[in-house]
């Protein structure tokens, strides 16, 4: 164009969960025609999900850490994380008048605790720069370079100048993440990991009293342990096995050895406050013709839920060997089954292969169609690191595309 300009483009992105929108407001910026497809009838379904409980919209601690939470991945999401680091996704929040507080745990939240209040805002924004939304529109293909979708209205075909597919994982299909884009990909020969269940609860073999009576029961102030480290934390007993924060944090050390070896355990201290030999001492000092729950419970301080776990774990506990029951206490193995279903999870790993696109994260077989977020092959635990991780490849497609199309 005579003044320098780049033509206006017409812009698809399918999917409205935090990537897809991300993308449409920064590529709404460069003088783009932006439309967001969704197949549901809001967008950004799961995002409010997980808000209902507190919106944890990133994490404050150092940004290296933070950086190195995504395992095998950590490398290739760092230069989108770099550019969009937490403290970035705060300064965000705050443009759009959601004032951030960061918890005692280090996670960052909204002052509201809400995340409806952060979306309307955003919808808000988006439309004001000329972000067209258009809703039940399911995508299911390519008509040769076209994109296919069922809509209310039946069968709609549009053309676009560059796509984005922001589709989500397999975790929540109710919300829309359902994996449906999957036979789309393979048949156009993308590389698809298969997805599993991450950030997930695990099935353990209770007894049908311990079940019955403690299913619900939470553990609070203990530790948990496996190849992700120890990690201080609560967690929450099921009628099938064990959920909750600390294990999320733990899932993917629990669901790999599981799949590679079929056994898998999570070491649990019970009484993090005090050392094995202080607690030795504290046990041998109980009158040994009092009940072992009494010892327990006035040695260990160990009652209840805590109590009937380690009888439930280890029913031929060692009661007459302070030093044995102490070692028990302090590392409590519960042996897992299985994960729970992947709909049931909080997010899921799998998915697009980083191979399989360029660092632009354009699918190289593919030229003009992106990708971004969950439906990419990566995961992290909870506490920020999905959604911050979701907001910068977001960002970072968006760029991608903008560069494309100069080209």
């Amino acid at each position: 164009m005579p003044d320098g300009r780049m033509k206006r483009s017409e812009i698809a992105i399918i999917g409205g969960g935090p990537s897809g929108l991300m993308a449409a407001e920064i590529l709404s910026l460069q003088n783009h025609s932006v439309t967001v497809y969704d197949s549901m009838p809001t967008v950004a379904r799961k995002f409010l999900l997980a808000g209902k409980s507190g919106l944890n919209i990133t994490h404050s601690e150092d940004f290296q850490r933070f950086a190195d939470r995504f395992g095998a991945s950590s490398e290739r999401l760092r230069a989108a994380l770099d550019a969009f680091t937490p403290a970035d996704v705060c300064a965000w929040a705050e443009g759009l008048g959601t004032e951030t507080f960061v918890g005692s745990s280090g996670r960052v939240f909204p002052k509201a605790m809400k995340a409806s209040p952060l979306l309307r805002a955003w919808i808000r924004r988006l439309d004001a720069q000329g972000v067209r939304i258009l809703t039940r529109h399911r995508w299911t293909g390519f008509d040769g370079r076209a994109l296919v979708f069922d809509t209310p209205d039946g069968r709609k075909v549009v053309h676009s100048d560059a796509t984005l597919l922001a589709l989500g994982g397999a975790s929540y299909p109710r919300l829309g993440s359902d994996a449906g884009w999957l036979a789309v990909l393979n048949d156009v020969g993308a590389d698809v990991a298969e997805f599993r269940p991450a950030n997930c609860g695990f099935d353990v073999d209770w007894s049908a009293p311990f079940s019955e009576r403690f299913g619900g029961e939470a553990l609070k102030s203990v530790t948990a342990t496996s190849k992700a480290g120890t990690i201080p934390g609560e967690f929450v007993i099921t009628r099938h096995g064990i959920e909750g924060s600390l294990v999320y944090a733990h899932a993917a050390h629990l669901r790999d050895p599981l799949q590679t070896q079929g056994t898998a355990a999570l070491q649990i201290d019970l009484v993090p406050g005090r050392t094995g030999d202080r607690l030795a001492k504290d046990l041998a000092r109980q009158d040994s013709k009092m009940s072992f729950s009494n010892r327990l419970r006035k040695g260990a301080g160990l009652a209840g839920v805590k109590s009937a776990l380690l009888r439930e774990i280890a029913p031929e506990a060692p009661r007459a060997d302070p030093k044995a029951l102490a070692e028990l206490i302090k590392s409590l193995p519960i042996a897992v089954l299985r994960p729970r279903p992947i709909a049931e999870a909080i997010s899921s790993a799998g998915g697009v292969r980083w191979s399989t696109m360029d660092d632009a994260y354009m699918l190289k077989a593919l030229p003009g169609i992106f990708v971004a977020g969950e439906m990419i092959d990566w995961e992290a635990p909870t506490g920020g690191y999905l959604l911050t991780a979701c907001f910068a490849t977001g960002r970072a497609a968006a760029r991608g595309i903008n560069a494309w199309l100069r080209r």
